[in-house]
């Protein structure tokens, strides 16, 4: 069976009336109450792993002052992770400004009758609650927003934004940096042959059997239909290069199922290296990459330095009775 601990309400006073009223308050509902009686012992109880649920602080708490104490608070890594209410003799403007800014989530007055406390107690914990699951909204939101919904790994837009970031890195501490383009040979035949849904399908398998194959930072994002692009930081040519063979065998030389249909799939992968150049330069450069290994045939690799097509011969040679030395290329 499991036993989960009551959460925990930090009472912070050295006012023994005001203790006496608010202690029961916070323990009417089975809370358990913990009662420090200076600003120090707040913030250790604030800053503690087990943080409490409720902090209740007195403005006159003996020690640090209250807003170096809120400050301190903030200041933790973890950030605010539970609402803070302040019993204060009157609403000044320094406390106006930090309800505001969201620095604590209530001001009640010190002559408020206490039966009046609970309610505004459950209130900040209600919309703090309320808060973080907003938070938590905006995160998933921003977080699928970098994602490509069939497949869900990342889209062209995040995948750009990584590889200037890692090129940025590379700038900066020399490290190796490679992208790998690989699309699908002749997909639009089976999307004709099995349907969208299918087909869908399929990039689905294949963006689960890649991930497989990669590092926990490495970063595989989809351009476009059937095309794929591996972000590998820290990763040479000659690594790439073995990475795009094994995609080639541990991906694409198994058959897929969909259904009843056993589909054997094929790619072509382009490489090239960063060198911490301009992204642009180095995906126009995997693309041209791409191209040719399209043309030279299904599952061809091939790496940018090889693409590049050899110097032409000389269209003719200038007769040494013209006086000029030079070639014409």
């Amino acid at each position: 069976m499991l036993v989960t601990n009551p959460p925990v309400f930090l009472l912070a006073s050295h006012e023994p009336a005001l203790l006496a009223d608010l202690e029961p308050v916070l323990a009417a509902a089975g809370d358990r109450v913990e009662v420090v009686l200076s600003a120090e012992s707040a913030l250790k109880a604030m800053s503690a792993h087990h943080a409490p649920a409720l902090a209740v602080l007195d403005d006159m708490l003996p020690g640090v002052p209250i807003g170096q104490l809120l400050a301190s608070v903030l200041a933790d890594p973890a950030g605010k992770r539970f609402p803070i209410v302040l019993i204060s003799s009157s609403v000044t403007r320094e406390w106006a400004d930090r309800l505001h800014e969201g620095v604590i989530d209530d001001i009640i007055l010190r002559s408020t009758e206490p039966s009046y406390w609970r309610l505004r107690f459950d209130l900040a914990l209600r919309w703090h609650g309320i808060a973080q699951d907003l938070e938590s909204l905006r995160e998933a939101a921003a977080a699928n927003a970098q994602l490509d919904r069939l497949t869900g790994v990342y889209n062209r837009e995040a995948l750009l934004a990584i590889l200037f970031r890692e090129t940025d890195r590379v700038q900066r501490l020399k490290n190796a940096l490679c992208i790998l383009l690989f699309d699908i040979d002749d997909f639009g035949h089976w999307n004709s042959r099995l349907g969208a849904e299918a087909c869908d399908e399929l990039l689905r398998q294949i963006v689960v059997r890649t991930a497989r194959l990669l590092r926990s930072y490495d970063a595989l994002g989809r351009l476009g239909k059937d095309e794929f692009l591996i972000v590998l930081p820290g990763c040479g040519m000659n690594n790439a290069l073995m990475l795009a063979e094994r995609l080639r065998m541990d991906v694409f030389s198994r058959p897929f199922r969909v259904g009843r249909e056993s589909i054997r799939l094929s790619a072509c992968f382009g490489l090239a290296n960063s060198l911490g150049r301009s992204p642009v330069v180095v995906l126009r450069e995997a693309e041209q990459a791409l191209v040719l290994a399209r043309q030279m045939g299904p599952e061809t690799i091939q790496c940018f330095a090889d693409s590049l097509p050899p110097d032409p011969p000389p269209v003719t040679f200038l007769s040494p009775s013209s006086g000029d030395e030079l070639l014409a290329w």
